[in-house]
């Protein structure tokens, strides 16, 4: 058990309740220029002062006139009233069919918030000028009202009223930045880590990815759903997502991308083992992985399988991926200060460049994306911990490999990084093992661990990644052992 220092994760108690905390994977500590507000690499969950929780509640059909159209019959005589009376159904039918084009447009383009807010406004407007929807249509346009609406097709919607639960707290996750998302996350640029964010030009991750809901009483179990609220506390399934309706009854769906989930067997330990990748629906229930990440047709659905969170889940939302750990694991977990003393402790012992001669040592936490002159470098093929130097160029190598001079090894030459973030430790190990080929270094289980887990790439590959930049891990084992020498006096 670890002791918290003043800004290090806290053991359970009443005077503040931590539900837990996610890790972005690829940031070392921070984001690479440095955590700001509700973007940062690592968010708390705590229980909030007052209940916001919501759970499903009354649910309301929505049909338009176009439905009717087709069943009623046509006027014997075309008169002129006839015609007028067509000419008032056929406006009355493009209107209908513009409120549905605008579902779909509000669906597939959510990029920018004036326009999003400015279609749903125009989507309310045209729905009210049907009288026989004005109650139905105050659970989308009540902004005390959580709604969640489901385009079935041009003529009809469904939509799901939410009331409030004072059981429960719910904490969003997106790319917005608007109000209602409590954790803003971007997509991790790989090896981003001492380098300036990269621009995203298209960003696969969900303005409003997926929101995690709490029990506000013990255990304090936490579970995950797909989709978000909005500004105006409504989700929009248009016409082209994936949707349907269960057995009982009940309406479901997935969002574009999808918000897929790990539960690690055997909890976030040394001895645990990768599990299944699966996707979370709308309404919480688990699904085995769609054929592509955006395809229509949904997966098996999964009996046996809850989406409540664990300690190590991963939450995949196709361009960040996010680390869940519980209050009690955390309190299990090593601290920035432990992690600090094990990098003066390598530092104490003088491990030396075997050539050179000259004292190695692992920079301070604060300097952890500078390059220093004392900075231990390594062969990632051997092990065999150097200081810097220009020599052992081979021609028939790549540009960034040399040859070792200890073993004669030819393979990448890279600086060693101490990983920071001590949310991805499993174990309290010494730094021993460095992740090839970015040169993050953390305890032998650890990297062990990481090196077998599969994590999503892009929209339908799977790789193991280093969790302290997220950059791909190659290599017969994904790391490798580090060889240090000590003083020979």
């Amino acid at each position: 058990m670890f002791s918290p220092g003043p800004e290090e994760p806290c053991a359970p108690n009443k005077e503040a309740v931590k539900y837990g905390e996610l890790v972005v994977l690829g940031y070392n500590g921070a984001l690479p220029n440095g955590d700001r507000g509700r973007r940062k690499s690592r968010f708390a969950l705590y229980k909030r002062p007052k209940a916001n929780g919501v759970k499903p509640s009354t649910v309301h059909v929505i049909s338009t006139p176009q439905a009717s159209k087709v069943r009623e019959p046509r006027p014997p005589h075309r008169g002129d009233c006839d015609r007028e009376a067509e000419d008032v159904r056929k406006t009355r039918d493009r209107e209908a069919e513009d409120v549905r084009k605008t579902c779909d447009r509000e669906a597939e383009d959510v990029r920018t918030t004036n326009r999003f807010e400015m279609q749903q406004n125009i989507l309310l407007e045209k729905l009210l000028s049907f009288p026989e929807h004005h109650t139905e249509i105050q659970a989308i346009s009540c902004k005390s009202q959580h709604s969640i609406s489901y385009t079935l097709s041009r003529s009809q919607t469904v939509v799901v009223e939410y009331t409030h639960d004072k059981d429960t707290d719910m904490f969003q996750v997106g790319r917005s930045t608007e109000s209602p998302i409590d954790f803003v996350v971007t997509d991790t640029i790989s090896g981003s880590q001492g380098a300036e964010e990269a621009q995203i030009t298209q960003s696969t991750i969900s303005r409003f990815a997926c929101r995690i809901v709490c029990d506000r009483n013990e255990p304090y179990t936490a579970r995950i759903f797909a989709a978000g609220f909005d500004s105006s506390r409504n989700i929009f399934l248009g016409e082209k997502a994936a949707k349907w309706k269960n057995p009982d009854g009940q309406m479901d769906g997935l969002t574009t991308n999808g918000v897929l989930v790990m539960h690690p067997r055997g909890g976030f330990t040394e001895e645990s083992q990768p599990g299944a990748w699966r996707e979370i629906s709308v309404c919480g229930d688990v699904y085995t992985l769609r054929e592509t990440r955006s395809a229509q047709q949904r997966g098996k659905l999964v009996e046996n399988e809850s989406n409540v969170l664990q300690d190590g889940s991963l939450i995949d939302l196709c361009g960040a991926t996010l680390l869940w750990r519980t209050a009690d694991g955390l309190f299990h977990t090593p601290t920035q200060k432990h992690i600090e003393a094990l990098r003066q402790e390598i530092n104490a012992a003088r491990p030396q460049c075997p050539v050179g001669l000259n004292t190695l040592a692992f920079p301070s936490i604060s300097r952890k994306e500078v390059v220093e002159e004392k900075q231990p470098w390594a062969y990632l093929s051997c092990g065999h911990v150097h200081g810097y130097h220009d020599w052992g160029h081979r021609s028939d190598a790549e540009a960034n490999e040399r040859e070792c001079p200890m073993c004669r090894t030819v393979g990448p030459y890279v600086p060693l990084w101490l990983g920071c973030e001590a949310g991805f430790y499993v174990d309290a190990g010494p730094p021993t093992h460095a992740f090839t080929p970015c040169g993050h270094v953390c305890s032998e289980k650890s990297a062990k661990y990481w090196s077998q887990i599969p994590l999503p790439h892009g929209t339908h590959a799977f790789h193991a990644a280093c969790p302290f930049c997220a950059t791909q891990l190659v290599g017969e084992q994904n790391c490798i052992k580090l060889i240090f020498q000590g003083p020979i006096d």
